[in-house]
C-alpha cells in the first residue's frame, strides 16, 4: 500500500450529506455525516477492489490526472486547480454549494 493525502469535501445536496473526493471522483452519501462516511468507505473499497482485479487502477488514476510512476510505486493526485478546471462535478460543487474541506491520508494499492 502507498499512503496518499487526499482532499475530502463535505457538502449537503437535496437533503443528503455527501462526502466527495475530487481526486478520485468518488462519493458517499447518507442522511447524516456518519452515514456519508460509511458509504464513502464502501465506495472507495469497491473502487479499489474492482480496478485492482481488472488491472486498470493505474490507467484510471492517470485518466483522472494522477502522476503514477510504477518503477518506484510513487503516486501523486492532481492539484486542486487541475481538478477545478477538469472535473465538472467538483467545479459545480465548489461554485454552487457551501462545503467543508479536509485532508486525509488513504492507502492506495501498490499494484497500480
Amino acid at each position: 500500500m502507498i499512503k496518499v493525502k487526499l482532499s475530502i469535501i463535505f457538502f449537503e445536496e437535496d437533503g443528503s450529506r455527501i462526502m466527495y473526493c475530487p481526486a478520485l471522483d468518488l462519493s458517499g452519501y447518507g442522511s447524516n455525516e456518519n452515514e456519508a462516511i460509511e458509504s464513502f468507505k464502501l465506495t472507495l473499497g469497491e473502487y479499489f477492489n474492482y480496478t485492482v482485479n481488472k488491472g486498470t487502477l493505474a490507467k484510471d488514476l492517470k485518466r483522472m490526472g494522477w502522476t503514477v510512476k510504477n518503477q518506484n510505486k510513487k503516486m501523486n493526485p492532481p492539484s486542486m486547480l487541475y481538478l477545478l478546471n477538469e472535473n465538472k462535478n467538483f467545479s459545480r460543487i465548489f461554485n454552487d454549494h457551501s462545503y467543508r474541506k479536509f485532508d486525509q491520508v488513504f492507502d492506495i494499492p501498490a499494484t497500480a
